[in-house]
């Protein structure tokens, strides 16, 4: 019989590449999520029966053994941008992260990928970063062999990050960015699963860093992803004293609403956080030591990004017709 992992959050952005080449790897894939009926789209990854979502509240022990049972490797894919709530970052990325990784050590699974962050620090400036940090530890001290991946911004199909950028941009002259000078090394999420599937294949350990073959300011993304998109924007450089001003008042708002009002659009922990570069460390274990060659962002963001052009897909079509015109 095959042999079986368990993806905690496998539906997710991440989670969902690594389940499609766990299943191309002859692997039977169970997606341990919260709501498995949000999931059923990855079924079709694999033969009948190959990949399953179940159900798992990685809050509670019983509920994270009962979805790793029979697993020969886990993964952890788990991770929040929230700091409020029960599923906050200490709760999900903390306390979770050390919970999957001591029922894994008890149920004796061959191999655990956790996947941490970029500048995930316990000491760090940001409550991010220290989660990050502390879900490490946590991981490290109850199963020592285990392989961690810290990537820096991901992007692809599904990304919240150029995504993002480029919707507000089809509805705003302006794109306001905080720490346009911040530096980050955008890595291709199908990279981060084939890092991911690399380390258990080959029971890899220890921490690696996963960064792209470019690395550029948090401004000059934006204008990289404007040019894909062809459009004409401003993009403004929110200075940090005023960004955190903005995101005082959004949290705020949050706070007196009891969460009626959800701050998605920016916090103060994350004005913290773009203050520090997000780029692969210059001793880091990277992609290269997993075998994996880094995705150029070129090769990758005009394939879903069309869908903001003023034109979407007779962008290229209306490009020929104005050549045909000058001559």
């Amino acid at each position: 019989m095959s042999k079986l992992v368990t993806i905690y959050g496998g539906s997710g952005f991440v989670g969902r590449y690594i389940a499609r080449r766990m299943a191309q790897a002859g692997w039977r894939v169970r997606i341990a999520v919260r709501r498995p009926n949000e999931a059923l789209f990855v079924k079709s990854y694999g033969a009948v029966g190959q990949v399953e979502p179940v159900l798992c509240n990685i809050r509670n022990d019983l509920s994270v053994a009962a979805a790793m049972s029979g697993a020969d490797a886990v993964i952890n894919c788990v991770g929040t941008f929230d700091r409020a709530g029960k599923n906050n970052f200490d709760a999900v990325q903390n306390q979770a992260a050390g919970r999957i990784a001591a029922i894994a050590a008890q149920e004796k699974v061959d191999a655990l990928v956790h996947i941490s962050a970029i500048g995930a620090d316990i000491n760090g400036a940001s409550l991010y970063a220290k989660s990050k940090g502390a879900g490490e530890a946590a991981v490290l001290a109850a199963y020592p062999k285990a392989f961690i991946l810290r990537p820096s911004v991901i992007f692809g199909n599904e990304d919240q990050f150029f995504n993002r950028f480029a919707g507000m941009a089809t509805m705003s002259p302006v794109l306001p960015v905080v720490g346009g000078d911040t530096l980050f090394q955008p890595v291709y999420v199908d990279d981060v699963a084939q890092a991911a599937v690399n380390g258990i294949l080959n029971t890899s350990k220890g921490i690696y860093e996963l960064g792209g073959p470019e690395v550029a300011s948090f401004a000059s993304l934006m204008h990289k992803m404007l040019g894909v998109i062809q459009r004409r924007r401003w993009v403004m450089n929110v200075p940090f004293f005023a960004a955190r001003i903005m995101a005082g008042v959004l949290d705020f708002a949050s706070a007196i609403t009891g969460g009626l009002f959800s701050n998605g659009l920016l916090t103060r922990d994350q004005v913290t956080s773009l203050r520090s570069d997000n780029v692969v460390g210059n001793t880091a274990k990277t992609l290269a030591d997993l075998g994996v060659t880094a995705t150029r962002m070129d090769n990758v963001i005009p394939e879903y990004l069309w869908p903001y052009r003023p034109t979407g897909q007779y962008a290229a079509i209306k490009n020929s017709a104005k050549n045909l015109k000058k001559r």
